[in-house]
């Protein structure tokens, strides 16, 4: 090969591989239109699992009967996406593999290594308890909010409001702990 072909082969190589590392960090898309949503938010997520911990990204539709989580690497790189459904859920995996289930915590800690409140989630974001049938323990802040929650094992501290809507949230359960940084709701 002379000078010429293996400056354009190496080019070629370069953008192929450019390609395949812009193709595998895009991040994934929603599937469920966003009609009758209750809300939208987008944010950054920190899990701590026993030992184990990480950081990434989440979108999370809501609606009164559903919802569609999608959970991304810090980069964006798409790790889960996670679908309820009237009483059904169903994990699908980055690799396309999908978990089915009615027990959202179960499958969550089954495939994803630890337990995603998804029952009680919807209304704690919110700063509520959920109508869940275990009772919640209530603390709030001097300006009336929710400061801090209890319910169904897990506890809820909310360390910042922008206006009415939590911003940040712990929420922990024995041996996990989810931070919630809440960059935007719609």
């Amino acid at each position: 090969m002379h000078a010429p072909d293996r400056a354009a082969l190496a080019a070629l190589q370069w953008y192929a591989a450019a390609v395949l590392l812009v193709s595998g960090c895009a991040a994934p898309g929603f599937l469920t239109p966003a009609t009758d949503l209750e809300f939208e938010v987008d944010g950054r997520i920190a899990v701590r699992y026993h030992d184990d911990a990480g950081t990434g990204n989440v979108a999370w539709r809501h609606w009164a009967h559903g919802d569609e989580m999608l959970l991304t690497s810090p980069l964006g790189q798409g790790l889960a996406r996670i679908v309820r459904s009237e009483g059904e859920i169903v994990l699908t995996m980055q690799d396309g593999k999908q978990f089915r289930s009615t027990d959202a915590e179960g499958i969550t800690e089954q495939v994803l290594g630890f337990r995603l409140p998804l029952a009680g989630l919807a209304d704690w974001i919110r700063a509520r308890p959920s109508p869940a049938p275990s009772p919640a323990v209530q603390r709030r802040d001097a300006h009336g909010r929710l400061a801090e929650l209890q319910q169904s094992g897990w506890t809820v501290e909310y360390q910042e409001y922008v206006g009415e809507r939590p911003a940040r949230m712990r929420l922990s359960y024995p041996g996990v702990e989810l931070r919630l940084a809440i960059a935007s709701w719609k």
